[in-house]
């Protein structure tokens, strides 16, 4: 007898459904999981067999044959347990098959015939309202996650046999419906930039950068205070809109990495991986590919520290993503798409002691290991940070004499401010940082001032055209800081400073 359940699978973070056709037949006893299947769901026949004897059902001594359609796509995972299972119970009979019509079942079976929760629920549910099922069972851990999506009924299920009993019309289960109001409050606790003394130019510079959603590079002296600033950063970056943590939350859930009491991602990420971390693993990738590192830090900020120490190849994989909000992996079978519109903050030192210029200790390097060093940024990175900014030592007068900064909460209301400013001169959540050339042309006009100072600069400071874009998108976000429509000439004389530092250390 043949019995046909619906499933779901993923294509990077696009889910799609899957037939799961169960056929048990006379024969020699068997059985063949086909549909192209990974070793993950290959190996679903030893939990299958082992669930429903633990769980009270019979397994049938006959030929069982699973494909999983459309044959032409992988499938990985072990999401296909429980569809397989009861694909079974209703082809021995044992259920009725009318019964699975209209769901779709998500879940791994553990052998005792409990559930255990999955990766990527939420893409995969996200997708139903525009199919034609629109209840779902899901593992229990997964129900909050999966309830986020509006339109879909979502039936949370701990063990088979609990579930075959509602479905059965036994023992009832209503629709999980949760709050998503009630994970906002959940806060980390995020250093406050008070603490930071000294440093106004660099907070002016990271505040700059929040605002506009820019990039921004820190070159200083080790013990300056620039990893210390990054890690505040978080303090002063403007709340996530709903439609923004889902989009997060949906990368995490693939990712696997929510936690078990917070299915909503609802604060702007920060990664910060270290400088060995392999060039598949900061963009993705994998047999199946998985979002990387630049994907995790969608809507965030992406924190390299030491960035001239991390692998070539890495640093110029940044590009494409950095250029285009997103980031393409590529394989032989096909091509996944993440989404990656990023805040990159970095930080390096000026020579490899780290000394070059310091007032108070003697660089010991060579001209040739300064250029060297200097050079791991290529130029084609370098003009990619529409702000840079030089990380002066602090002096004990800054230490001890200094009055304590202005906290976070004060600097993220003005970046609120100025992302409301963007939100409504676009139409939509968007940063200046991610203009087009028509968005400048059409939201940033200089006057003949202004435009003359920047052509002054565009000729002595050899700026290319992307350069030449970044200034103008910087001097826009510090008008909506200072709440100007104009850009006025000082605007791009600010902008024109974050650019000295290409000039002063690679010439």
């Amino acid at each position: 007898m043949l019995t046909i359940i619906n499933s779901l699978a993923l294509n990077g973070l696009d889910g799609y459904i899957v037939r799961v056709e169960v056929d048990v037949s006379n024969g020699l006893p068997g059985f063949d999981i086909v549909g192209l299947p990974d070793a993950a769901v290959r190996e679903a026949k030893d939990r299958v067999r082992a669930a429903l004897k633990n769980a009270g059902f019979e397994f049938p001594a006959r030929r069982i044959t699973v494909n999983l359609a459309p044959a032409d796509l992988k499938k990985e995972g072990p999401v296909y347990d429980l569809a397989i299972s009861l694909g079974i119970l209703a082809s021995t009979e044992q259920i009725d098959p009318v019964i699975l019509q209209g769901y779709i079942f998500l879940g791994e079976l553990s052998l005792d015939g409990s559930i255990r929760g999955i990766n990527g629920v939420l893409p995969r549910v996200t997708m139903l309202p525009a199919g034609d099922c629109h209840r779902v069972v899901v593992p229990a851990e997964n129900a909050d996650e999966a309830a986020l999506v509006e339109g879909v009924e979502v039936f949370s299920a701990g063990r088979l046999g609990e579930l075959v009993r509602h479905l059965q019309g036994e023992e009832a289960m209503s629709p999980h419906v949760v709050d998503a109001g009630k994970f906002w409050g959940k806060t980390g606790m995020v250093p406050d930039m008070a603490e930071v003394r000294g440093q106004l130019a660099v907070k002016r510079g990271l505040e700059v950068a929040a605002a506009g959603g820019h990039n921004a590079l820190m070159l200083g002296s080790p013990g300056s205070g620039k990893t210390m600033l990054a890690r505040r950063l978080p303090g002063i970056l403007p709340d996530l809109t709903p439609a923004e943590a889902l989009e997060i939350t949906k990368l995490y859930s693939l990712a696997g990495l929510l936690p078990a009491d917070q299915p909503l991602v609802t604060e702007r990420p920060f990664r910060a991986p270290h400088h060995n971390i392999s060039t598949s693993a900061l963009v993705g990738g994998g047999k199946y590919p998985r979002p990387g590192e630049i994907s995790l830090s969608h809507l965030g900020v992406l924190f390299m520290d030491e960035i001239a120490e991390f692998k070539r190849d890495a640093l110029e994989a940044l590009r494409q993503p950095l250029e285009d909000g997103v980031i393409t992996i590529s394989r032989v079978h096909s091509s996944t798409t993440f989404p990656a519109r990023i805040m990159l903050i970095a930080s390096m030192n000026p020579c490899p002691c780290g000394f070059l210029g310091d007032p108070e200790r003697e660089c010991s390097c060579s001209p040739l290991q300064v250029q060297r060093y200097l050079h791991r940024l290529s130029g084609p990175l370098l003009d990619r940070f529409d702000i840079q900014i030089d990380v002066p030592r602090l002096t004990f007068h800054d230490l001890e004499k200094s009055p304590p900064g202005e906290a976070s909460e004060t600097i993220r209301r003005r970046v609120q401010r100025a992302r409301e400013i963007q939100a409504a001169r676009f139409g939509k959540a968007m940063c200046n940082a991610d203009m087009s050339p028509d968005q400048i042309r059409q939201y940033c006009r200089l006057d003949k001032e202004a435009m003359q100072l920047l052509r002054s600069a565009f000729d002595r400071l050899s700026l290319s055209a992307r350069a030449h874009n970044k200034i103008i998108k910087v001097a826009r976000t510090l008008a909506d800081l200072a709440e100007s429509e104009a850009i006025r000439v000082e605007h791009v004389a600010e902008a024109i400073q974050y650019r000295g530092m290409e000039r002063k250390y690679w010439g």
